[in-house]
């Protein structure tokens, strides 16, 4: 892994989480997937066979996730939210008014908001790679994927409470 690679911070509890889920589909999940393979592969010919494409496609995507996982949680950096000063960091909780509209989100990676109805933006996104270490009150704006402008008004920023 090269030396710039992305740090993604994590919660504790998000941390404890991916590597539960990590856990499970490298043991667990590995042996389900591949005796539902086996079963579907007694059935016979594999050509028309359905149940043996979507296990080897469930498979797949399983390995796919896996393998996130690993690369997350090797380049993740554990801790505690960071404690809300009025900077947009990731990790924290952002009130902003973009294109006209206030939308409240948390920047950082999708993982950190587990099972909260919070949306997420990546640091690196359009918008958060605008906003990143932009104090409340100052406006700033960037450049959508379609080309348009869009203008950002930073409202509040938040320690990100897990909720």
């Amino acid at each position: 892994m090269s030396s710039d690679a992305q740090v993604t911070f994590l919660t504790q509890e998000a941390h404890d989480r991916l590597t539960a889920e990590l856990e499970h589909l490298s043991t667990t999940g590995r042996e389900e997937i591949a005796k539902r393979i086996e079963a579907a592969r007694e059935e016979g010919d594999l050509k028309e066979n359905g149940g043996y494409h979507a296990a080897k496609d469930e498979q797949g995507k399983q390995e796919a996730r896996i393998r996130t996982l690993q690369a997350l949680l090797k380049s993740a950096k554990v801790g505690d939210s960071p404690q809300s000063h009025g900077i947009v960091e990731p990790g924290t909780v952002v009130t902003a008014v973009i294109a006209g509209g206030e939308e409240t989100f948390l920047l950082g990676n999708r993982e950190i908001a587990g099972g909260t109805e919070l949306d997420v933006y990546s640091e690196l996104s359009p918008l958060g790679e605008a906003i990143l270490g932009r104090k409340e009150g100052e406006k700033v704006s960037y450049t959508a994927p379609n080309g348009r402008d869009i203008a950002v008004e930073i409202v509040k920023v938040e320690t990100y409470d897990g909720q």
